[in-house]
Protein backbone atom coordinates (compact mmCIF):
# COMPACT_ATOMS: atom_id res chain seq x y z
CA UNK A 1 0.00 0.00 0.00
CA UNK A 2 2.75 2.13 0.65
CA UNK A 3 3.65 4.89 3.45
CA UNK A 4 1.00 5.54 5.64
CA UNK A 5 2.29 9.36 6.14
CA UNK A 6 1.68 10.04 2.55
CA UNK A 7 -0.25 7.17 0.71
CA UNK A 8 -3.85 8.48 -0.81
CA UNK A 9 -6.73 8.92 0.65
CA UNK A 10 -8.23 6.60 -2.39
CA UNK A 11 -5.53 3.83 -1.35
CA UNK A 12 -6.23 4.02 2.26
CA UNK A 13 -9.96 3.73 1.82
CA UNK A 14 -9.21 0.52 -0.38
CA UNK A 15 -7.40 -1.08 2.07
CA UNK A 16 -9.70 -0.34 4.71
CA UNK A 17 -12.89 -1.27 2.63
CA UNK A 18 -14.83 -4.35 4.50
CA UNK A 19 -12.55 -4.43 7.51
CA UNK A 20 -13.71 -5.41 10.82
CA UNK A 21 -10.58 -4.38 12.72
CA UNK A 22 -7.25 -2.75 12.23
CA UNK A 23 -3.37 -3.30 13.99
CA UNK A 24 -1.49 -0.81 13.64
CA UNK A 25 2.11 -1.99 14.02
CA UNK A 26 3.46 0.60 11.77
CA UNK A 27 6.54 3.08 13.00
CA UNK A 28 9.76 4.29 13.25
CA UNK A 29 11.93 2.25 15.48
CA UNK A 30 15.88 1.74 16.52
CA UNK A 31 16.90 4.93 14.35
CA UNK A 32 18.67 8.20 15.93
CA UNK A 33 16.72 10.68 16.97
CA UNK A 34 18.84 13.29 17.80
CA UNK A 35 18.51 15.84 15.26
CA UNK A 36 15.69 18.26 14.40
CA UNK A 37 15.70 15.89 11.36
CA UNK A 38 15.17 12.84 13.04
CA UNK A 39 12.67 13.78 15.34
CA UNK A 40 10.75 15.20 12.54
CA UNK A 41 10.90 11.95 10.64
CA UNK A 42 9.55 10.34 13.83
CA UNK A 43 6.90 12.52 14.15
CA UNK A 44 6.16 11.89 10.23
CA UNK A 45 6.36 7.44 10.97
CA UNK A 46 4.60 7.42 14.11
CA UNK A 47 2.18 10.07 14.60
CA UNK A 48 1.00 11.70 11.38
CA UNK A 49 0.78 7.97 10.16
CA UNK A 50 -1.32 7.17 12.88
CA UNK A 51 -3.68 9.94 12.55
CA UNK A 52 -4.15 9.37 9.13
CA UNK A 53 -4.72 5.68 9.19
CA UNK A 54 -7.17 6.55 12.42
CA UNK A 55 -9.19 8.99 10.85
CA UNK A 56 -9.49 6.78 7.57
CA UNK A 57 -10.52 3.50 9.75
CA UNK A 58 -13.58 5.48 11.22
CA UNK A 59 -14.49 6.86 8.34
CA UNK A 60 -14.76 3.41 6.53
CA UNK A 61 -16.66 1.74 9.81
CA UNK A 62 -14.41 -0.58 11.36
CA UNK A 63 -15.22 -1.74 14.73
CA UNK A 64 -11.71 -2.38 16.60
CA UNK A 65 -8.32 -0.71 16.24
CA UNK A 66 -5.62 -2.73 17.94
CA UNK A 67 -2.51 0.11 18.14
CA UNK A 68 0.99 -1.18 19.26
CA UNK A 69 2.70 1.46 21.19
CA UNK A 70 5.91 0.94 23.69
CA UNK A 71 6.45 0.40 27.39
CA UNK A 72 8.91 3.04 26.83
CA UNK A 73 6.08 6.05 27.22
CA UNK A 74 5.78 5.62 31.00
CA UNK A 75 9.91 5.62 31.21
CA UNK A 76 12.74 3.31 31.25
CA UNK A 77 12.89 1.88 34.51
CA UNK A 78 10.36 0.63 37.15
CA UNK A 79 11.55 0.74 40.86
CA UNK A 80 11.67 -2.58 42.23
CA UNK A 81 8.79 -4.14 43.62
CA UNK A 82 6.66 -2.39 42.54
CA UNK A 83 5.76 -2.73 38.46
CA UNK A 84 4.92 -0.10 36.09
CA UNK A 85 0.77 0.30 35.26
CA UNK A 86 -1.30 1.79 32.71
CA UNK A 87 -2.85 4.42 35.17
CA UNK A 88 0.58 5.50 35.70
CA UNK A 89 1.19 9.27 34.07
CA UNK A 90 3.42 8.72 30.89
CA UNK A 91 7.14 9.47 31.49
CA UNK A 92 8.95 9.53 28.02
CA UNK A 93 12.75 9.41 28.72
CA UNK A 94 13.33 10.19 24.82
CA UNK A 95 12.37 11.15 21.04
CA UNK A 96 11.41 7.92 20.11
CA UNK A 97 9.16 7.74 23.42
CA UNK A 98 7.79 10.76 23.28
CA UNK A 99 6.73 10.27 19.72
CA UNK A 100 4.47 7.19 20.71
CA UNK A 101 2.71 9.09 23.46
CA UNK A 102 1.64 11.52 20.88
CA UNK A 103 0.70 8.87 18.57
CA UNK A 104 -1.50 7.46 21.24
CA UNK A 105 -2.63 10.58 22.21
CA UNK A 106 -3.54 11.28 18.41
CA UNK A 107 -5.39 8.15 17.85
CA UNK A 108 -7.45 9.02 20.89
CA UNK A 109 -8.27 12.33 19.76
CA UNK A 110 -9.04 11.23 16.19
CA UNK A 111 -11.68 8.15 17.29
CA UNK A 112 -13.39 10.19 19.99
CA UNK A 113 -16.83 10.06 19.80
CA UNK A 114 -16.62 7.14 17.67
CA UNK A 115 -18.02 3.37 17.83
CA UNK A 116 -14.28 1.90 17.19
CA UNK A 117 -12.93 0.23 20.30
CA UNK A 118 -9.92 1.51 20.45
CA UNK A 119 -7.06 -0.84 22.10
CA UNK A 120 -3.52 0.66 22.95
CA UNK A 121 -1.16 -2.02 23.67
CA UNK A 122 2.49 -0.92 25.13
CA UNK A 123 5.17 -3.13 24.43
CA UNK A 124 8.26 -4.03 26.01
CA UNK A 125 11.94 -5.05 23.72
CA UNK A 126 10.07 -7.84 21.52
CA UNK A 127 12.65 -11.30 20.85
CA UNK A 128 12.21 -13.34 18.21
CA UNK A 129 12.65 -14.14 14.50
CA UNK A 130 14.14 -10.99 12.76
CA UNK A 131 14.11 -8.67 16.14
CA UNK A 132 16.23 -5.20 15.57
CA UNK A 133 17.12 -2.97 18.35
CA UNK A 134 18.82 -4.06 21.66
CA UNK A 135 17.92 -7.23 21.28
CA UNK A 136 20.14 -7.93 18.02
CA UNK A 137 23.12 -6.07 19.17
CA UNK A 138 23.12 -8.50 22.33
CA UNK A 139 22.57 -11.81 20.07
CA UNK A 140 25.43 -10.18 18.06
CA UNK A 141 28.14 -9.96 21.48
CA UNK A 142 27.38 -13.58 22.24
CA UNK A 143 27.72 -14.66 19.05
CA UNK A 144 30.99 -12.82 19.00
CA UNK A 145 32.06 -14.46 22.46
CA UNK A 146 32.87 -10.80 24.00
CA UNK A 147 33.60 -10.38 27.09
CA UNK A 148 30.87 -8.86 29.09
CA UNK A 149 30.71 -7.62 32.84
CA UNK A 150 27.27 -8.13 33.44
CA UNK A 151 27.15 -10.99 35.91
CA UNK A 152 26.53 -8.74 38.75
CA UNK A 153 23.22 -7.40 37.97
CA UNK A 154 19.92 -8.35 39.88
CA UNK A 155 17.52 -6.33 37.92
CA UNK A 156 13.88 -7.85 36.53
CA UNK A 157 12.69 -7.04 32.99
CA UNK A 158 9.93 -8.28 31.56
CA UNK A 159 10.47 -8.69 27.95
CA UNK A 160 7.73 -10.16 25.03
CA UNK A 161 8.15 -13.15 22.89
CA UNK A 162 6.98 -12.63 19.13
CA UNK A 163 4.30 -15.53 19.69
CA UNK A 164 3.15 -13.63 22.71
CA UNK A 165 2.51 -10.86 21.13
CA UNK A 166 0.78 -12.26 18.12
CA UNK A 167 -1.62 -14.51 20.56
CA UNK A 168 -2.32 -10.80 22.40
CA UNK A 169 -3.17 -9.13 19.25
CA UNK A 170 -5.44 -12.11 18.34
CA UNK A 171 -6.74 -11.98 21.91
CA UNK A 172 -7.49 -8.43 21.77
CA UNK A 173 -9.72 -9.00 18.26
CA UNK A 174 -11.41 -11.72 19.21
CA UNK A 175 -12.27 -10.69 22.73
CA UNK A 176 -16.18 -10.97 22.89
CA UNK A 177 -16.35 -7.72 24.87
CA UNK A 178 -14.25 -5.08 22.96
CA UNK A 179 -11.10 -3.96 25.13
CA UNK A 180 -10.61 -0.60 25.56
CA UNK A 181 -8.06 1.71 27.29
CA UNK A 182 -4.41 1.04 27.43
CA UNK A 183 -2.81 -2.11 28.31
CA UNK A 184 0.24 -3.48 29.34
CA UNK A 185 1.63 -7.23 27.28
CA UNK A 186 4.63 -9.40 28.28
CA UNK A 187 5.50 -12.51 29.04
CA UNK A 188 4.50 -14.20 31.79
CA UNK A 189 7.87 -14.23 33.90
CA UNK A 190 10.68 -11.71 34.33
CA UNK A 191 14.28 -11.95 33.63
CA UNK A 192 17.46 -10.57 34.39
CA UNK A 193 20.37 -9.22 32.41
CA UNK A 194 22.66 -12.09 33.43
CA UNK A 195 19.41 -14.41 32.83
CA UNK A 196 19.22 -12.91 29.43
CA UNK A 197 22.70 -13.41 28.25
CA UNK A 198 22.82 -17.02 29.31
CA UNK A 199 19.77 -17.55 27.30
CA UNK A 200 20.78 -15.95 24.10
CA UNK A 201 24.17 -17.99 24.71
CA UNK A 202 22.25 -21.84 24.79
CA UNK A 203 20.36 -20.61 22.29
CA UNK A 204 23.29 -20.09 19.80
CA UNK A 205 24.98 -23.40 21.65
CA UNK A 206 27.64 -20.88 22.95
CA UNK A 207 29.60 -20.29 26.71
CA UNK A 208 28.06 -17.10 28.02
CA UNK A 209 31.14 -15.05 28.62
CA UNK A 210 29.98 -13.07 31.50
CA UNK A 211 32.44 -11.26 34.50
CA UNK A 212 31.64 -10.08 37.74
CA UNK A 213 32.00 -6.35 38.07
CA UNK A 214 29.41 -4.21 40.89
CA UNK A 215 26.99 -2.30 39.75
CA UNK A 216 28.45 0.82 40.67
CA UNK A 217 31.34 0.83 38.92
CA UNK A 218 29.70 -0.03 35.53
CA UNK A 219 27.88 3.02 35.96
CA UNK A 220 31.15 5.11 36.88
CA UNK A 221 32.25 3.40 33.82
CA UNK A 222 29.19 4.55 31.64
CA UNK A 223 29.09 8.23 33.21
CA UNK A 224 33.06 8.65 32.23
CA UNK A 225 32.61 7.11 28.65
CA UNK A 226 28.89 9.07 27.92
CA UNK A 227 27.22 5.56 27.68
CA UNK A 228 24.99 6.04 31.06
CA UNK A 229 21.85 5.45 28.92
CA UNK A 230 23.34 2.20 28.04
CA UNK A 231 24.55 0.82 31.20
CA UNK A 232 20.89 1.85 32.61
CA UNK A 233 19.37 -0.12 30.31
CA UNK A 234 21.54 -3.00 31.26
CA UNK A 235 21.42 -2.66 34.90
CA UNK A 236 18.01 -1.36 36.15
CA UNK A 237 14.74 -2.96 36.08
CA UNK A 238 11.96 -2.42 34.02
CA UNK A 239 8.65 -4.35 35.17
CA UNK A 240 5.24 -3.75 34.41
CA UNK A 241 1.80 -5.16 35.64
CA UNK A 242 0.07 -7.25 32.70
CA UNK A 243 -2.97 -7.91 34.61
CA UNK A 244 -5.35 -5.56 33.25
CA UNK A 245 -5.30 -7.15 29.83
CA UNK A 246 -5.51 -11.07 30.87
CA UNK A 247 -8.27 -10.05 32.99
CA UNK A 248 -10.38 -8.19 30.24
CA UNK A 249 -9.16 -10.52 27.04
CA UNK A 250 -8.58 -14.08 28.93
CA UNK A 251 -4.87 -14.21 27.16
CA UNK A 252 -2.37 -16.35 28.99
CA UNK A 253 1.19 -15.56 27.89
CA UNK A 254 3.85 -17.94 28.09
CA UNK A 255 6.91 -17.47 30.26
CA UNK A 256 10.31 -15.99 28.98
CA UNK A 257 11.71 -18.21 26.49
CA UNK A 258 14.68 -18.58 23.89
CA UNK A 259 15.12 -21.45 21.52
CA UNK A 260 17.69 -21.10 18.10
CA UNK A 261 15.10 -19.80 15.97
CA UNK A 262 14.45 -16.80 18.37
CA UNK A 263 18.10 -15.73 17.84
CA UNK A 264 17.92 -16.00 14.25
CA UNK A 265 21.35 -18.17 14.23
CA UNK A 266 22.09 -22.35 13.72
CA UNK A 267 23.82 -23.10 16.99
CA UNK A 268 27.18 -23.83 17.31
CA UNK A 269 27.85 -28.10 16.59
Amino acid sequence: MGDLADVGEEALADALSGARAVVHAAGRAHVPSSSDADRARLARDNVQATRRLAAMARRAGVARFVHLSSIKVNGDASVPQRPLRPGDAPSPRDAYARSKLEAEEALTRALRGSSVAMTILRLPMVYGPGARGNFAALVDAVAARRWMPLAAIDNQRRLLSLTNLVDAVRAALDAPTPITGVHFVGDATVVSTPQLVHAVAVALGERPRLGHVPVPLLRLAGAVTRRSAAVDRLTQSLDFDIGSFTSASGWSPGAFALDPAAVGRVPRP
